[in-house]
């Protein structure tokens, strides 16, 4: 997906949205951010997806978890 020019991508995207690139529904992106199976960090109520490690993850390199918040 393009970006217009001078907009940086965040270092975080959705549970939705990582659970739909693994072709997964929401709940089950909810399940595996729990379980450490998607790398995310708790923002309050919000549950969030890290970009970078998440992308490594589909790649195949390194562990899927590398952070886990309170």
């Amino acid at each position: 997906m393009a970006k217009p020019s001078g907009q940086t991508e965040l270092p975080t995207i959705s549970v939705e949205a990582a659970a739909k690139r693994l072709g997964i529904g929401r709940n089950q992106g909810y399940a595996a951010a729990a379980r450490g199976e998607i790398p995310s960090l708790r923002i309050g109520k919000r549950v969030l997806v890290l970009r970078e490690p998440f992308e490594r993850m589909l790649r195949g390199e390194g562990p899927a978890r590398e952070t886990k918040a309170a």
